[in-house]
Parts: structure tokens; C-alpha cells; sequence
């Protein structure tokens, strides 16, 4: 809703202003221009990144659209999941912590969180390194590195959507100067035109160097920066889950290690320590029905 609100906002003072210095709306209309601008900006894209990649820019533009960054209920959710699992590591045996972690679509744990359940990344990374802590034999600094390398692999995957975004951002105002000088070509072979078909020739090639650069920062840009920050946000889960985790190897209670998970949490969505108490007060239900 904000980026509909950014653009509707963005093009009513552009196009307004323009109108109130005397200008007509119709000349701005070129619609050759703009398939010469963006038909070379997707083409481009689609050379320069892999397939899965171009998919993947898709996803985040619907993401960017929609504001799909965690809510206070996502973070519950995956504290209220590392909790049941950190009980029954502390409680239950080998094997029984593990037939949560190797079917954990079927688990009766993950069941009970169904935000988690659907991210499948996020549900795949935690059950890794409760499976590593059930092996026994690691420390905790090693678990630790190999987290941030995960991450930060996770991340750089997660980014290049965005990345890809910036590229074809920066080389809009280069294809409108593209489709400008077709326009100029176009009007150089009008010469012998009258000066009013000469002036409206030479208006419509200017208006490709006007989109272009228009949908690189008021567009492209923007919409780029705002797929980076919910990219960003949702890949704090995972910090969570690394917090929460490495606290538990250190010796901490599961409701004390919960703590370390939810501090990393931005101060502006981070969940009450209540709420959370609350949250994982539920995760009782598990064990009654795995019993």
C-alpha cells in the first residue's frame, strides 16, 4: 500500500506541476518510447541474471507490494517453536527429539506454528542445528561460525534480486537517452517538415529521456530499496533462532535463551516479554498429544 501511495503521490506532483506550468498531457503520451525503454531494460535483465533469479525478482516485487515483513505473530511464532524444541531436548530422549526433527511435517511441534511450518527455509535451518546439538559433540563458537556463514549465505541468495533491481534502476536514464536520440533520428529525416510536426517530433524523443529516467528513480529505485528492507527483516529470523540456540548450548534455560532470541527483535517489533510467556505457555499441547 505505501509504494501505491509513494507512486500515486510521486506521478500527481510530476504530472500536476507539468499541467500548471501550461503543458498538455497528451504530448507525454509515447508509447513507442516507453516499449523501446522498458523492452530494453527486461531484455537486458533477462541477459545479465539466471532464470531463477528473474523468478526470484518477481517474488520480490509482489513482496514489496504487499509489505511482507514479519509481524509480531511470525516472531512468536519462531520463539514459541525454539521453545518446544529446547523442552524437549532438555526432557526427552534421542530418539524422540529427533522424529520431530527429521519429519518435521508431521511433527506435532511444528504443527502448532503454522507460520514457521510454511517457511520452509526457516523451518529446514532450525531443525539443522537441533539436529547438530543432539549429535552432542559440537562447541558452541563452531556452531556459532558456521551460523553466520549460513546466514550470511541465505542473505547474499536473498539479495540478488535486489541487486539485479539496482542494475536495470541505473540503466534506465541510459536507454531513454537511447530511445531520445531514435526520436531525434526519427525527427532529423522530418526537416522538410513544417515546424509545428518538426517541434512535436522533437518533444516525443525528449520524453524518452524523461522516462527513463523517471522509472529509474521514482520506480525502479524505490521499489528496489523496499524489496532490500523486507528481504532484510525476514532474514532477522534466522538471527533469532541463532541467538536463541547458541544460548541453550551455553547452559541457558529454554525460557532464559528465548530471551536471547528476542532481543535481537528491532525495538519497534519486538513482542512484549508477556506476550511471549503467553505465546509459549501453548507449546504444552505438543507434548500431551505426542505422548
Amino acid at each position: 500500500m505505501g509504494i501505491l501511495i509513494g507512486l500515486v503521490v510521486t506521478l500527481g506532483c510530476v504530472l500536476g506541476g507539468f499541467m500548471a506550468m501550461g503543458g498538455h498531457l497528451r504530448v507525454l503520451i509515447q508509447p513507442y518510447e516507453a516499449i523501446v525503454i522498458c523492452g530494453a531494460a527486461l531484455g537486458t535483465f533477462i541477459v545479465a541474471n539466471s532464470m531463477k533469479t528473474v523468478k526470484d525478482t518477481g517474488r520480490g516485487i509482489v513482496e514489496a507490494l504487499k509489505g511482507s515483513v514479519p509481524k509480531e505473530q511470525d516472531y512468536l511464532e519462531t520463539l514459541g517453536v525454539l521453545h518446544a524444541l529446547m523442552r524437549e531436548l532438555r526432557s526427552k530422549s534421542r530418539s524422540e527429539v529427533e522424529a520431530h526433527i527429521d519429519n518435521a511435517e508431521e511433527s506435532a511441534i511444528f504443527q502448532v506454528f503454522p507460520t514457521v511450518m510454511k517457511n520452509v527455509d526457516l523451518r529446514n535451518f532450525i531443525c539443522d542445528y537441533c539436529r547438530i546439538i543432539i549429535i552432542g559433540n559440537a562447541r558452541s563458537h563452531e556452531i556459532e561460525a558456521l551460523m553466520d556463514e549460513e546466514i550470511q549465505t541465505i542473505r547474499s541468495e536473498k539479495l540478488k534480486s535486489y541487486h539485479a533491481m539496482v542494475a536495470v534502476g541505473d540503466g534506465l536514464p541510459a536507454l531513454g537517452i537511447v530511445a531520445a536520440v531514435l526520436g531525434v533520428v526519427k525527427a532529423m529525416g522530418a526537416l522538410d517538415q513544417s515546424p509545428e510536426v518538426l517541434g512535436e517530433l522533437i518533444g516525443a524523443a525528449l520524453v524518452g529521456t524523461f522516462l527513463g529516467i523517471f522509472l529509474s528513480y521514482a520506480v525502479v529505485g524505490p521499489i528496489a530499496a523496499k524489496m532490500k528492507n523486507i528481504r532484510e527483516k525476514n532474514n532477522r529470523l534466522y538471527v533469532i533462532v541463532k541467538q536463541t540456540l547458541l544460548a541453550y548450548m551455553n547452559g541457558s534455560l529454554p525460557q532464559v535463551a528465548i530471551e536471547f532470541g528476542r532481543k535481537t527483535i528491532s525495538s519497534h517489533d519486538r513482542p512484549s516479554i508477556d506476550a511471549v510467556e503467553q505465546s509459549t505457555m501453548n507449546t504444552g499441547a505438543p507434548e500431551k498429544q505426542a505422548a
